[in-house]
């Protein structure tokens, strides 16, 4: 299993959340703020089964973000091993 965290533009979370479940995958949305500007920013934790799901998942984020502005990133996304899943 994959744990995807992914920095998105707060102007882009909801179409990326909505695509994101529409391909059925599971998202956690936390609010966060950060780069030079504090401009405002959304983590999403995405957890993702293997790499075709990866794939998957960063080619929705490629499609749907916004273009990005000068000196700015449509997205930072990070993958980690997750090695203990759990739902209670």
């Amino acid at each position: 299993m994959k744990m995807i965290i992914a920095i998105v533009r707060d102007i882009d979370d909801e179409r990326v959340i909505d695509a994101l479940v529409t391909k059925g995958h599971r998202v956690t949305r936390v609010a966060s703020t950060g780069g030079f500007l504090r401009r405002g920013n959304v983590t999403l934790l995405i957890g993702v089964e293997g790499a075709l799901q990866v794939q998957d998942v960063i080619d929705i984020l490629h499609k749907v973000c916004s273009p990005a502005e000068p000196n700015h990133h449509r997205a930072t996304i990070f993958v980690v091993d997750a090695h203990h899943f759990e739902q209670i």
